[in-house]
């Protein structure tokens, strides 16, 4: 339970960074306190947070910035999804090449990256590289072409091109399902190629999904459990019967819900 209103904003503002919005209810219960006190909270608060229609968002993610929502997954399950990008965040180091995947756990990722830290981000996801762009001492290297609404991202044999030519230090890579027989899957095609290449070109290999994602299968595999160097998760460890026997359980980091994370630099 976060006992003070300034802990409690600063918590949100965390997780409505990635552009998001939050349903009252699911905000409620991630501080341990009643819907009540959140709206008195964002009430006094009305130069940083909006309240419509049963749901909270950042004054600035209102129309006039990006405008649009993914999909009703960007806001669900936010914390378990901050919190395994929180463990990610633990493995880079400044001046590192980075990788950042598309959907709505990496942008919890890139709100966790530290400001001067002299990072070089690789991305092709609207909602990743407008969250970077405003972090100074990082440079982004957006991959563009064809814009996919679904995951608001892009794709283009120019992308590939470009993204074949570069030294990746670490891959982050999301995905909507992880099953024992058959392996890691997302759900739109166009991902497929751009995700391989960047693991391809990859020092180290890191999957980051939430506890949700344990058992699931999505319409496009796109790699096997195994190649993955690390696997970030909340903090609930997967489940023997979805990780492969192939694969050592030491691979896993935990992050841990509901814990204010701070970057190092």
């Amino acid at each position: 339970m976060f006992r003070k209103r300034a802990e409690r904003l600063q918590y949100l503002s965390g997780i409505l960074e990635t552009g998001g919005f939050l349903r009252l209810k699911d905000a409620a219960d991630m501080l341990g306190v009643s819907e009540m006190t959140v709206r008195r909270d964002i009430g006094a608060s009305q130069d940083r947070f909006t309240y419509l229609g049963g749901h909270i968002t950042l004054e600035s993610n209102n129309p006039g910035g990006m405008g649009y929502i993914l999909n009703k997954e960007r806001a669900s399950n936010a914390d378990k999804k901050r919190a395994a990008c929180q463990a990610a965040a633990t493995l880079i180091r400044p001046h590192d090449t980075l990788f950042i995947d598309c959907g709505t756990t990496t942008p919890h990722l890139a709100s966790l990256l530290p400001s001067n830290s002299g990072l070089t981000v690789v991305c092709y996801a609207m909602n990743v590289a407008e969250i970077i762009c405003k972090k100074p001492g990082i440079r982004v290297i957006l991959l563009g072409g064809l814009y996919h609404e679904s995951s608001a991202s892009f794709s283009s044999p120019e992308a590939l091109e470009t993204l074949s030519q570069m030294g990746i230090n670490k891959a982050f890579i999301s995905a909507g399902g992880l099953h024992r027989e058959r392996g890691v899957s997302c759900s739109n095609f166009h991902e497929v190629a751009i995700k391989q290449l960047a693991m391809a070109n990859a020092e180290s290999k890191i999957l980051v999904v939430d506890s949700t994602k344990f058992g699931v299968v999505k319409p496009v595999f796109f790699s096997d459990t195994k190649v993955y160097d690390t696997i970030c998760v909340d903090n609930t460890p997967i489940p023997a019967d979805v990780l492969p026997p192939s694969v050592e359980r030491g691979k896993m980091l935990l992050g841990d819900v509901g814990r204010t994370f701070q970057a190092s630099r």
